[in-house]
């Protein structure tokens, strides 16, 4: 399955748990009916995923856990906010890097239509075919 198909799969699966609940709930309650869609739907999740930092060579727990983490490539973040910020874009991107991952979805389900709550995060940094260049990490918005 490429990124992209990973990618529209978790997305309708989001789309069904934001349509059945509307937003308003807790993150946690998101999170727990997407895992429940996505393992339902034949993905490989893991929910809460512990990512170490690594200092002087030393795997240090720091408290950074992903909220969902799809066939070992696929970070998901999950929020209920008013909107997303800066700080939750870097929350991100910090979990792709210690995670040595690409790709991640930013969704934000207090939103009336979750298409205006979903961002795509790349971390281009780890892309080995533009390690050379000095390219940014960038956030695109699905609609």
């Amino acid at each position: 399955m490429t990124d992209y198909q990973l990618t529209q799969k978790v997305i309708g699966c989001a789309m069904k748990v934001h349509s059945a609940l509307g937003p308003g709930l807790l993150e946690s309650a998101y999170r727990e009916c997407l895992y429940f869609e996505l393992c339902g739907a034949g993905l490989f999740v893991e929910k809460e995923k512990p990512m170490p930092l690594v200092y002087s060579n030393v795997k240090l727990e720091c408290g950074y856990r992903v909220d969902l983490m799809v066939e070992r490539r696929l970070i998901l973040e999950i929020k209920s906010v008013e909107a997303i910020n800066d700080i939750h874009l870097a929350q991100v991107l910090t979990y792709l890097k210690l995670a040595n991952l690409q790709l991640a979805l930013l969704m934000n389900f207090n939103v009336l239509h979750l298409r205006n709550g979903i961002k795509r995060i790349v971390n281009h940094y780890n892309d080995s075919a533009s390690s050379a260049k000095t390219s940014a990490p960038s956030a695109v918005n699905l609609r």
